[in-house]
């Protein structure tokens, strides 16, 4: 069996971002776990704010479709937001809204890829309202399959080491498990669909 092919990507698009650290450091650790990854940024792939009247005049736009056939070209997704006002920020849910259009093409990608996320905050509880946001959007909203397993990265300013690698060992294996079981589970959910 081929090994499996992951899509990482942060939800923001700050320099510096921590979440673009964390997704930095996701992909590195998915390819030392032999995935094949893919490590996007969203910027490279900028999109309107969602409005249901420019989709009925426009369609879906170009870079929405490129995304959604780049997640069904993947078995699994991780996705690492930061918390914005105790939710995910604007740019990570208008993307998700407008990959979700079914104008986009191919399949479901939600229905289709396994997810598993993480999250980044200076504050003590490390995003975690955001990453309870957006396990509701791809969940409740998408019927997504979305890990148990998540991160969240607290304290975030003096969470990475210079070389980019989590200064806490124990956030570092948490990170390393949900990441072996995402792996787990999308060659799991690979097998069933052969």
């Amino acid at each position: 069996m081929n090994p499996p092919r992951i899509l990482v990507f942060g939800g923001s698009l700050r320099t510096g971002s921590f979440s673009a650290q964390l997704a930095a450091l996701a992909a590195k650790e998915l390819a030392l776990l032999d995935a094949e990854v893919s490590h996007i940024s969203l910027g490279d792939f900028p999109l309107p704010i969602f409005d249901g009247d420019l989709e009925a005049q426009k369609g879906v736009p170009e870079n929405a479709k490129k995304l959604r056939a780049m997640m069904n070209a993947h078995q699994g997704v991780f996705i690492a937001t930061p918390e914005y006002n105790s939710s995910v920020p604007p740019l990570l849910k208008n993307t998700i809204d407008w990959i979700s259009r079914q104008g986009g093409g191919g399949e479901d990608p939600f229905k289709r890829c396994i997810f598993a996320i993480g999250s980044t905050s200076n504050g003590r509880f490390g995003g975690y309202r955001a990453l309870m946001a957006l396990r509701s959007i791809l969940e409740l909203g998408l019927q997504a399959l979305v890990l148990p397993n998540q991160v969240a990265l607290s304290h975030v300013g003096t969470a990475f080491d210079d070389a980019g690698n989590l200064r806490d060992d124990v956030v570092a294996k948490l990170l390393q498990t949900t990441l072996t079981r995402l792996i787990s589970h999308c060659e799991m959910n690979e097998r069933r669909r052969v």
